[in-house]
């Protein structure tokens, strides 16, 4: 029979303790960080003029489509002309909508969008990822709220490299 003190049982019990505080944490999960996928989206110039933003909104929901991201604005101090880039689940739809309303200049370009985690830091990741390939990034825009995700939108020289990058980021 093996007698065991008091003190000795409680360096056996901290001994225990320390050993499962130091055993290794659980694996990273499996999801991926970042969801990345192409779209197209629709650049369109108008003659500025007050309610613009009102009557380019009206016409695409006129049309039952629906605006996933946007940017518009007029870059001119005598504010001639305004531009419109949307990404829209219905192309050919807003395509027709801008012409009706009097778009002077419509075309489509290809682009990446990035589902990304809302902390600090995530859009730094993505941007350093391309640049250390080299690769210039052309633009980009992103939103997010309060939510868990953010959502970016990328135009680089080359998205056939940008894509395969951060699929595996």
């Amino acid at each position: 029979m093996v007698k065991t003190t008091r003190k000795a049982a409680k360096k056996k019990t901290a001994t225990a303790k320390k050993s499962a505080s130091a055993a290794p944490t659980a694996k990273k999960s499996a999801l991926p960080e970042y969801a990345v996928k192409t779209a197209k989206e629709i650049t369109a110039t108008f003659q500025d003029r007050i309610g613009l933003t009102a009557k380019v909104a009206a016409a695409v929901a006129a049309e039952k489509v629906n605006i996933l991201a946007a940017t518009g604005y007029s870059a001119s101090t005598l504010r001639k002309n305004a531009t419109f880039t949307l990404i829209v689940d219905d192309f050919a739809k807003a395509e027709r909508a801008l012409e009706k309303i009097g778009a002077e200049d419509i075309h489509e370009s290809s682009i990446i969008m990035v589902d990304m985690p809302n902390r600090v830091g995530a859009l730094e990741r993505i941007a350093r990822i391309i640049a250390d390939a080299g690769i210039d990034i052309y633009y980009f825009y992103a939103t997010t709220s309060h939510g868990k995700t953010a959502t970016t939108v990328i135009k680089t020289a080359d998205d056939k490299k940008t894509l395969k990058l951060l699929r595996v980021a």
